[in-house]
């Protein structure tokens, strides 16, 4: 499938974007040029690849042992017993909301961005 200029236009629009029409040309070959690797990609034999989901310790990969040191990737400034868990832990709701410049006692409240 090809995209058109037209494709482009309407999901700029979409996004809300202005496209110089330098863009959209450079958008426009840069899409079709991922579709075409795509549909190259789609031509492999992968009948003989295991189906995998995603590679992580909590589904049943090892973490690598230098996880917990800073600067190791997404888990940078875990502790060894939240690499074993999974991801570290989030920051609990009530601090959350407790830190935020405004909020209704639930949600954050942001100003609204979308002028349309």
């Amino acid at each position: 499938m090809k995209i058109t200029e037209k494709d482009v236009t309407y999901v700029a629009e979409l996004a809300n974007l202005e496209l110089t029409p330098n863009e959209r040309v450079r958008m426009l070959h840069d899409l079709n040029s991922i579709l075409e690797y795509i549909d190259r990609l789609n031509q492999l034999d992968t009948s003989r690849i295991e189906p995998m989901a995603q590679v992580a310790d909590r589904y049943g990969v090892e973490a690598p042992e230098n996880a917990s040191r800073p600067g190791s990737d997404r888990f940078a400034y875990a502790t060894r017993d939240d690499v074993k868990e999974g991801l570290r832990k989030s920051l609990p709701h009530e601090d959350a909301v407790k830190n935020a410049p405004e909020t209704d006692g639930t949600f954050f409240v942001v100003p609204k961005v979308i002028e349309r």
